[in-house]
């Protein structure tokens, strides 16, 4: 009967690996249209280097907020897949909304665009608290890691599809009928990623203690653990984000980049970005999860240098390369999975909030930096310098926990709750 059950969760388990790596798949194909050419729509729409920042920024500050009612809406429903169902599909107009813009008369459509990305982060930031929780209740601890190696690489791989198609097709169709069809399409391929994450179910073995400990008020601050995922979250968000929204406006100006060479260029990025997501397990256990990191945002930096220095365009895809692949193992692999070794299961939906809260308001204030300096009149070549120099600053911070006094006050024991401890 033990063997039975036991068989019975392994291949619930395997059923989940299934649609979660499905579900990022054709999420992948989505995030094509708005990674890599939403900013290039923008310019197009006419936007300025602040309305870029607003873009990348405004979603991050609706995020932080909307991510605090991550634990009181899965509460109302119970079942933490049920209650992704409506922000999970709210989540997804982000694809839609865009298509809109150009609908509106000309001289408010950087904002409506603006409106348009930062609308859907609100059931964004409940969908991810809400998304973190069905993960660690629907695939065992052991197995985490793989999975988040697996997703990177089939999101990276559908990414990389859809830029490819998507650019073709932006090239050859007017503008912006071009832009409104991609992003009809990428809709199309969210809903289908919404359809297997609503497949998954959580196993019993692991939802039985979230669901005792959901009542309980947990403060993740308090741990200082988490307080060190928080500081490295921060400072490679800020630092790799504070050029983001500049750089395609860079390679667009200055350069000439079309359609056709930003999805060359995300291609790069994606491929790069697919090998360092197979490898990323291997170099945690040879290095440890902090060495990855800090190595990783210093070949971020590298990959700004580049792109601010090169004398010809199709030398920045070097650029691509050690972007995509830095960028996977500081941030997609190596952070989550250092949240995941600090992050109590009991008390995930907590410690999801907290983890969301401090990247949004990281995401907020890194692009901002780039975009206010341009906007300033620094010259783009020098505002690349700048979000070099920061990234290459976060390495040894990470690398080395130059920062670590702070978190070496010793952890509270938590204190008992009714119901878990005899």
């Amino acid at each position: 009967m033990l063997s039975e059950l036991n068989n019975n969760t392994a291949a619930a388990e395997q059923s989940n690996f299934h649609h979660f790596v499905l579900d990022i798949a054709w999420f992948g194909l989505a995030l094509a249209a708005t990674t890599r050419f939403l900013s290039v729509y923008a310019i197009r729409l006419g936007a300025t280097p602040v309305d870029l920042g607003w873009i990348s920024s405004l979603p991050a500050l609706v995020l932080i907020i909307s991510a605090a009612l991550g634990g009181w809406w899965m509460r109302r429903y119970g079942d933490p897949v049920k209650a992704l169902f409506m922000p999970g599909l709210g989540y997804r107009l982000m694809f839609l909304l865009p298509a809109l813009v150009p609908f509106v008369p000309p001289q408010w459509q950087p904002l409506a665009l603006i409106l348009a990305v930062a609308i859907p982060a609100l059931p964004q930031g409940i969908a991810g608290v809400n998304f973190i929780v069905v993960m660690r209740e629907a695939i065992v601890p052991q197995h985490m890691t793989r999975l988040v190696s697996r997703r990177m690489v089939a999101m990276n791989v559908t990414i990389g599809i859809g830029a490819l198609a998507f650019g073709i097709w932006l090239e050859k169709a007017p503008f912006p009928f071009n832009y409104q069809i991609m992003f009809l399409l990428a809709f199309g391929a969210a809903l289908v990623s919404q359809w297997h994450c609503m497949r998954i179910n959580v196993l019993p073995n692991l939802a039985s203690k979230a669901a005792i400990r959901q009542t309980a008020k947990v403060n993740a601050w308090k741990s200082p653990r988490f307080r060190q995922v928080a500081l490295v979250a921060a400072i490679i968000h800020i630092a790799f984000y504070s050029i983001v929204p500049i750089t395609p406006l860079y390679l667009v100006e200055r350069m000439d980049a079309t359609e056709g060479f930003m999805a060359l260029f995300g291609m790069m990025e994606l491929a790069a970005g697919a090998l360092v997501a197979l490898l990323s397990p291997r170099i945690i256990q040879r290095i440890g999860t902090r060495a990855m990191i800090g190595l990783a945002m210093v070949g971020t930096a590298l990959a700004a240098i580049i792109i601010a220095t090169a004398p010809h365009l199709y030398l920045t895809l070097i650029a691509a390369l050690l972007s995509g692949g830095a960028w996977t193992a500081a941030a997609n692999v190596g952070l989550f999975s250092f949240f995941n070794e600090s992050a109590p299961h009991e008390d995930m939906a907590a410690y999801s909030t907290a983890y969301h809260q401090i990247i949004g308001v990281s995401m907020f204030i890194g692009p901002m930096i780039g975009s206010h300096l341009a906007s300033s009149g620094i010259d783009l070549v020098l505002v690349m310098m700048v979000g070099a120099a920061l990234r290459l600053l976060a390495g040894p911070l990470i690398e080395h926990n130059l920062l670590g006094r702070l978190f070496r006050r010793p952890e509270r024991a938590p204190l008992p709750v009714e119901g878990l401890n005899p």
